[in-house]
C-alpha cells in the first residue's frame, strides 16, 4: 500500500480543528480519510501536571509523546492507525459547524471528480489527518517534520474563551474534565501564546502570520475571512488537499 498523506491541523483550542477534520471526512470517500487526535495521548489523569494548583491540560508535558510518535509512524508505514489505539475523543462531541448539507454534498461531489482525475496511485493511497493544539510548536519540531501537510487554524482570544466556556466537558482517560472558573485565562491562552507566538509577526498571536516563518516550517495558515466561517475554511482546506493531491 503506498506510503499515506499525512496531515497536521494545529491551532488554538476551540478554533475549529475537530469540526475541520470530521467535515473533511465527510466530503472525502469513507475508505480514502481517517483521523488521529492528539487528544487520545494524554497521559493518566493522575499524570497531568499541576500549576498553581491546577491541572494543566493545555501543555507539552500533559502528552504522552512516544506514543504519539509511535503511532504517526505506524501509520506512515502501514496506512492505518495501530490496534492498540482507542480513540477517546471521538466521544466528545463539537458545536453545530454552520455549513450547509448543500454545500457538504456539492464539496463531496468535486473531492470524487478530482480524486478520479488525480495520478493512478491515488486508487489506493490514504489520507490520515492529525488534529491538536500543540502539533506544530517548537517543542514538538521532531512531530512537525513527520506530517506531510500542516494547515494552521487561528481565532480570536475572545472566540476561544467564549465557545471553550461553553463546552460542558472533556471525556479522558480515566473519567470526565471540566474546565474550572477561569482556565481559559490562567492556562489555555497563555499556553497557546507561548507555544506559537514564533508563528506571528512580532510574537503577537492577534496580529499577522509571520509568511517567511510559516514558509519555513511548511505551515499553511488559515486565511482570515476564514476565521469564524467554517465554510470558507472548509473550502480552503480542501482546496490546498486537491492542490496537493494533483501535484503528487
Amino acid at each position: 500500500m503506498p506510503q499515506p498523506l499525512l496531515v497536521g491541523i494545529s491551532g488554538p483550542s476551540s478554533s475549529g480543528k475537530t469540526t475541520l477534520s470530521r467535515l473533511l471526512r465527510d466530503i472525502f470517500p469513507p475508505s480514502k480519510l481517517s483521523i488521529l487526535h492528539l487528544d487520545d495521548f494524554y497521559l493518566t489523569d493522575a499524570e497531568i501536571p499541576v500549576k498553581n494548583s491546577v491541572q494543566d491540560w493545555d501543555c507539552i508535558e500533559s502528552l504522552n509523546l512516544p506514543a504519539l510518535k509511535q503511532a504517526l509512524q505506524h501509520i506512515k508505514q502501514h496506512g492505518n492507525s495501530p490496534e492498540w489505539l482507542v480513540s477517546q475523543e471521538d466521544q466528545n462531541s463539537v458545536g453545530d459547524h454552520g455549513v450547509p448539507e448543500t454545500e457538504i454534498k456539492r464539496l463531496k461531489d468535486e473531492v470524487a471528480g478530482w480524486l478520479r482525475s488525480s495520478k493512478p496511485e491515488w486508487e489506493e493511497r490514504r489520507i490520515c489527518i492529525v488534529d491538536g493544539f500543540l502539533l506544530f510548536s517548537q517543542d514538538m519540531k521532531d512531530i512537525r517534520e513527520i506530517f506531510d501537510v500542516r494547515l494552521f487554524l487561528r481565532t480570536s482570544y475572545e472566540t476561544a474563551k467564549r465557545r471553550r466556556e461553553a463546552r460542558s466537558g472533556y471525556v479522558t482517560l480515566e473519567g470526565f474534565w471540566q474546565d474550572p472558573p477561569g482556565y481559559v485565562d490562567d492556562i489555555v491562552w497563555p499556553n497557546y501564546v507561548k507555544d506559537h507566538k514564533f508563528l506571528f509577526r512580532n510574537g503577537d498571536v492577534d496580529g499577522e502570520l509571520d509568511k517567511k516563518v510559516c514558509e519555513s516550517v511548511g505551515i499553511y495558515g488559515m486565511p482570515r475571512e476564514a476565521e469564524g466561517d467554517m465554510t470558507r475554511c472548509l473550502h480552503w482546506a480542501a482546496g490546498l488537499l486537491e492542490d496537493v493531491i494533483k501535484k503528487t
